[in-house]
């Protein structure tokens, strides 16, 4: 793959040089430059393969980056305010308030915390194994969700790819026409293969690149708030176990019913 980017982009920037130089010499008589626009350089002369593809996957990209981080962060996954709630009421032993709190809560600590207290009538271990489990569900559900971005920067620069073999295709079919008719090339005549080589490339690494950093950023901070939601509802549902199994008619095995009853 590394050596089909590099084929592409030598190609890419001798068909530039090549442009540019003859260019230069027709225009040696004092002609001004052109300028062109930015809008012009990278949307315009990206072609369709810029305008219907890379630039949607550019807004799809950003959309996502937006609703992630504001959403995979640790007000929203482990609330302070819910943190501190569910310490006062397992602090009091008032498990079946907790178990009616954590219900109603949408946060991932909540969700981890009612797994564990459905649990409390069989036992520590079945306690801890329920933990574990609803961390694990929870840290694979947002996982899947930021799945989006790493597939969006997989696919971005395999798009680009196919924009600059398209231009350089385009390019030679236009030279060799320009050599059967018996004319001279010249920069305008290749300028719009040249851009379709170029701008493509340049939308497809500009979208992979913020695309793998923000799924690497995001995945390892779900990693660190599920290690951390984990620890904070072990500590909150110590002993929980112990104390429901002994008496199934407790505050505990109420708590544990009404979650499973939710």
């Amino acid at each position: 793959m590394t050596r089909f980017f590099g084929a592409g982009s030598v190609a890419a920037m001798w068909f530039l040089a090549e442009a540019s130089t003859l260019a230069a010499a027709d225009g040696s008589a004092g002609a001004s430059s052109v300028q062109v626009s930015y809008f012009t350089r990278f949307i315009v002369g990206g072609g369709w393969i810029t305008w219907f593809i890379l630039l949607p996957l550019s807004v799809a990209m950003m959309a996502l980056l937006i609703v992630h981080g504001l959403t995979i962060r640790r007000a929203t996954l482990l609330p302070e305010p819910v943190r501190q709630r569910m310490e006062d009421l397992a602090r009091a032993r008032q498990y079946r308030a907790l178990a009616e709190f954590v219900a109603a809560q949408p946060s991932m600590i909540a969700q981890v915390v009612r797994a564990g207290l459905a649990e409390a009538v069989q036992g520590q271990p079945n306690v801890q194994r329920a933990l574990d489990e609803a961390t694990e569900l929870q840290s694979s559900r947002h996982l899947r969700r930021i799945e989006w971005l790493n597939l969006i920067g997989n696919i971005s620069p395999m798009i680009g790819l196919f924009g600059t073999v398209t231009g350089m295709i385009q390019a030679f079919y236009e030279l060799v026409e320009i050599s059967a008719a018996g004319g001279v090339t010249n920069a305008a005549q290749l300028a719009d293969a040249i851009s379709l080589a170029l701008v493509t490339t340049f939308w497809g690494l500009a979208i992979a690149i913020p695309a793998l950093a923000a799924f690497a950023i995001l995945r390892n901070r779900i990693d660190a708030l599920a290690a951390d939601c984990w620890l904070v509802a072990e500590k909150l549902l110590e002993g929980v176990g112990k104390a429901g199994q002994t008496a199934s008619s407790s505050p505990v095995a109420g708590g544990a019913a009404a979650v499973e009853g939710k």
